[in-house]
């Protein structure tokens, strides 16, 4: 996610500083407090997406969707750490662009990892991870809603790069996000997250105690391959059943039918948002 919930420059610094660690793999099996209740059926999209810092004007998504080019659209609905302003995204905006035939991809920017090099309004620590990371996930699910993502919608927590080879730090995101998906699914909303290859998603996608991590796995790859497959990091059997999304390319300036907007290409194939 070309840091857009951050400054352009600290995105960079994070991704010079990532790690990489080595655990084992997850993917929907990893939701174990899933089966206690009866949830609404998946919402997925399989095609193209784009994320992008700020919500486009509904003018723009008319535009865009008239295009075709793309079927899904990230949106910051939250987090301390969310680097823009969102003057668009409202109820009506989310209600207007869905029935465009927008799949909206809600995206949470929560703490971030206690050794990552750059500054954050928020960060957590081994001691608070675990209460940090439900009280983000209730918030992630208040914003949800209150934008009319329903129950049962995927909601993406964004992880920026670390140093994965710290064991401390590593330890404490993981019981973060851990927490956070807990949360979510406790109040039926699908755990997913967002992280890159090299450093946070593989963390997730390699731990081995899978628990309470998220089913849903959005790795930042910027090798420009439009695929969730070919390019997979990881074990061909770990998050599959619509389970995954590889954003491929980002700072990507488009002009579709008059509207200039700059995005980060995404391949999509996960669950999104329920609206309606």
């Amino acid at each position: 996610m070309a840091e857009h919930r951050q400054s352009k420059k600290r995105r960079y610094i994070t991704w010079a500083v990532a790690g990489a660690a080595v655990v084992t793999g997850g993917g929907i099996a990893a939701q174990t407090s899933m089966a206690a209740t009866s949830w609404p059926a998946q919402k997925t999209f399989t095609g193209r997406a784009f994320d992008t810092c700020t919500a486009p004007s509904l003018n723009a998504m008319k535009a865009w969707r008239t295009d075709g080019y793309y079927g899904g659209a990230a949106v910051y609905i939250g987090g301390k750490n969310r680097g823009c302003a969102q003057p668009n995204l409202t109820a009506s905006w989310v209600k207007s662009v869905n029935s465009l035939g927008w799949k909206l991809v809600p995206l949470y920017v929560g703490a971030q990892p206690p050794c990552q090099k750059s500054a954050n309004p928020e960060k957590l620590t081994a001691a608070n991870a675990t209460s940090l990371g439900t009280a983000d996930a209730k918030d992630a699910v208040a914003k949800a809603n209150a934008l009319g993502m329903k129950a049962g919608s995927a909601v993406y927590l964004d992880m920026e790069p670390y140093d994965t080879t710290d064991t401390s730090c590593n330890d404490a995101v993981l019981a973060y996000v851990r927490a956070f998906g807990k949360q979510l699914r406790a109040q039926t909303y699908r755990a997913g997250f967002y992280g890159f290859s090299s450093s946070s998603a593989k963390a997730i996608a390699t731990a081995s105690n899978k628990t309470d991590l998220p089913g849903n796995l959005w790795y930042a790859l910027w090798d420009q391959k439009e695929t969730t497959t070919a390019d997979w990091p990881w074990g061909k059997t770990q998050f599959t059943d619509h389970s995954r999304a590889h954003q491929y390319l980002v700072n990507s300036k488009e002009t579709r039918r008059g509207y200039t907007l700059t995005v980060d290409r995404d391949a999509w194939d996960a669950p999104v948002a329920i609206v309606g």
